[in-house]
């Protein structure tokens, strides 16, 4: 066959955030080079207790690490001589088209980090072409949210009891919402030492050590803390129930993150005869429970352990992924934890994902650089995958697949025999 007689596939999509020059990056972002730089940055940009916040992990932190360890267990097994001159990171899920295979997670308190920072990451997902999914522990409305991005997720802490959950379910249908994510590994509190030795706490407990990191932060401090008092008032949990929570500085917090320790599958057959959209059920982690909640009427599963924010030495999602997706294999099944590589979505994909979230990475991101930071790190991504892509030798991300393109890192394989 010469190369004129081959099937050409369509040109990749530009990505809907242009890749931005050094010269049109705000200066502050032109060293960043990946993800994990944002995380760098926002260390310095940020008050050591809203860092140690989205930074927190689960008592030890075991959890956390082997979601980015699970990854190296992997090796890519590349082929060469393929033409890969015309390849395309868009994938397909749920009938809709995005640019590239991963999106945003949800990311609690984002509009404490960032000004308005859930509208932010919302406009930034929508503009690049990539699924987004709002917290319900968000202090920015939903119905704002959806506004700006009607294509967004929402994602809910069901409240503790029937009626609450009932009246919650309503008042997102009312909404542009379309897909609705249950989170399902939070039955009570985790044990976040980190968080708590960095100085935050639920309620936030004005002190003399918190007005001191105001003002060693100045930027974020007028950018944002100041800038959101000023123009919105004190931040409230907006979206735990169908009324508004509690102000961050109420002790009630507590009480609106605590009653969940009695749901059951009960529950989410109830949800499923209420909400007439997609619903996705978000923290499985094992075979039998994605079955349970396929059969209770998920229409796809995130593999997760809260990005290790929750039980300390949970399998990691990519470990438990494989065995998930061969257990549904009629839905989609997603996942996120410990993502920060293009080589990181690509080996997920091939062991089944359909969709890969990020969560820290983008909200670091956000922090530091607003829109620019969002777009700069969706850019660097994309760019990854494609790139990454062409040294596999695929030109379309459905072709990947494990038995062809992946090896256990410590195998002796004959690629290709």
């Amino acid at each position: 066959m010469t190369s004129a007689d081959r099937p050409s596939l369509p040109e990749a999509p530009r990505a809907a955030v242009p890749a931005a020059t050094q010269r049109t990056l705000p200066r502050r972002l032109r060293r960043v080079l990946n993800l994990d730089d944002f995380e760098t940055l926002a260390r310095r940009h940020l008050p050591r207790p809203v860092f140690g916040y989205m930074a927190g992990v689960a008592e030890s932190g075991c959890a956390f690490h082997d979601n980015r360890a699970a990854f190296g267990d992997y090796a890519f097994l590349p082929q060469v001589m393929v033409d890969v001159s015309r390849r395309s990171t868009a994938t397909r899920l749920f009938g809709q088209e995005y640019a590239a295979p991963f999106g945003f997670a949800p990311l609690g308190l984002t509009a404490l980090s960032t000004y308005r920072g859930d509208i932010v990451m919302a406009q930034a997902a929508a503009r690049a072409g990539l699924p987004m999914v709002m917290s319900g522990s968000s202090l920015i409305r939903l119905e704002e949210v959806a506004a700006v991005h009607p294509g967004a997720w929402f994602q809910a802490y069901l409240p503790g009891d029937r009626a609450g959950i009932v009246a919650l379910i309503e008042r997102v249908a009312r909404t542009a919402f379309e897909t609705l994510v249950v989170t399902v590994d939070t039955p009570v509190p985790p044990n976040t030492e980190t968080t708590v030795r960095s100085g935050f706490s639920a309620p936030l407990r004005p002190s003399a050590g918190l007005l001191w990191q105001g003002l060693t932060h100045p930027r974020w401090t007028c950018g944002a803390f100041l800038r959101t008092l000023l123009r919105h008032g004190m931040p409230h949990f907006e979206n735990n129930y169908a009324t508004r929570g509690a102000p961050i500085l109420s002790p009630s917090v507590l009480r609106d993150f605590s009653e969940r320790g009695h749901l059951h599958w009960d529950d989410l057959r109830n949800i499923r005869r209420l909400w007439r959209g997609r619903l996705v059920v978000k923290g499985i982690l094992r075979a039998d429970d994605a079955r349970t909640a396929r059969d209770a009427g998920a229409d796809g599963i995130i593999v997760s352990n809260h990005g290790g924010r929750q039980l300390d030495g949970a399998i990691a999602p990519l470990r438990a992924l494989p065995a998930i997706v061969q257990a549904c294999p009629d839905i989609p099944v997603m996942l996120d934890g410990g993502v920060r590589r293009g080589t990181d979505i690509l080996k997920a994909l091939a062991l089944g994902a359909r969709m890969v979230f990020i969560g820290r990475p983008f909200g670091y991101a956000a922090a530091v650089g607003g829109m620019a930071g969002l777009g700069h790190a969706v850019n660097l991504l994309t760019r990854e995958i494609s790139r990454d892509m062409a040294m596999l030798g695929v030109t379309d991300v459905t072709q990947l697949d494990a038995a062809r393109h992946l090896a256990p890192r410590h195998a002796s394989v004959a690629p290709g025999g």
